[in-house]
């Protein structure tokens, strides 16, 4: 397994295969792998010729330098999960003065109002971090086509919608989400649970189901009623936000409208830890 920690060294490893146009699969991440990170990377080689994963926690997509300063580091433990699945595997995993070339800052995005709903009303600058830090690693990685996981919904939108600004030629392709046995969707933030707080974090994915199941029956209203209910039974969590919104623009509607597909979104905090999922309702 190859690892890298500059462009120009990366560049000369992917030049080959770039003359001889061959597909290059890429799996961004901020590291601290788990089994839907490696899902992608297997999808990523079993539909390219070489597979490129970055390591990279991105500075500016985190609005509270808290939680970047508590956000996993786990490189080590990444490269023998990665080495685990093929030795093929070419790994970037560069400082950020070297990516973002000393000016580490975000450029501004108009992601077609996408970036305005949920996370963006939470996160402030969260979406030109990501934006601007995958420009510039697509720029440098050049791929045929990049694998995101739907946990992260609403980025998956945002990054179709880089893809045209920056006229990129690459295929963004969406992966259905991992999740643990009790449900919990799979993240890298998942490690700073206890083990009281990973049992009690099932609560999630229980509560998008009580949503889905009855999706057909309740209205918006009622629905919404029911998430706080559920989460009012516990000072175990605090619920962040809870909507049901479009899953093409990501925007919520008052009432459902017919040939509309619905997806839940919901964030809350558990013992410190904010947690995003999703589900699609329909």
């Amino acid at each position: 397994m190859k690892i890298h920690n500059s462009k120009s060294s990366l560049e000369s490893t992917l030049l080959p295969f770039k003359k001889k146009k061959n597909s290059i699969g890429f799996v961004p991440t901020m590291g601290a792998l788990h089994k839907g990170h490696l899902s992608l990377v297997k999808k990523a080689l079993k539909e390219n010729d070489c597979v490129v994963v970055s390591v990279f926690i991105n500075p500016t997509q985190f609005d509270n330098p808290a939680d970047l300063e508590k956000y996993p580091r786990t490189l080590e433990n990444d490269l023998i999960l990665l080495n685990s699945i093929s030795e093929k595997i070419i790994v970037f995993s560069p400082v950020a003065s070297e990516l973002y070339s000393q000016n580490i800052s975000s450029k501004r995005y108009a992601f077609s109002g996408i970036e305005q709903e949920m996370e963006g009303k939470y996160r402030a600058g969260h979406f030109d971090g990501v934006g601007t830090v995958l420009n510039l690693l697509f720029k440098v990685v050049t791929p045929s086509k990049a694998y995101f996981g739907e946990k992260d919904f609403q980025q998956l939108q945002i990054v179709k919608e880089l893809v045209k600004i920056e006229r990129l030629p690459v295929n963004i392709i969406g992966c259905p989400i991992v999740r643990e046995k009790n449900g919990l969707a799979m993240s890298s933030r998942n490690k700073r649970l206890s083990k009281e707080e990973f049992e009690k974090a099932a609560l999630i994915y229980s509560v998008l189901k009580k949503v889905k199941e009855k999706f057909h029956n309740l209205s918006f209203e009622n629905l919404n009623q029911l998430v706080e209910d559920e989460f009012k039974k516990s000072d175990f969590y605090t619920l962040e936000y809870f909507e049901i919104a479009n899953s093409s623009t990501l925007k919520t509607d008052v009432v459902k409208l017919k040939n509309i597909k619905y997806r839940a979104f919901i964030a809350c905090f558990i013992g410190g830890v904010r947690l995003i999922d999703n589900m699609a309702l329909n």
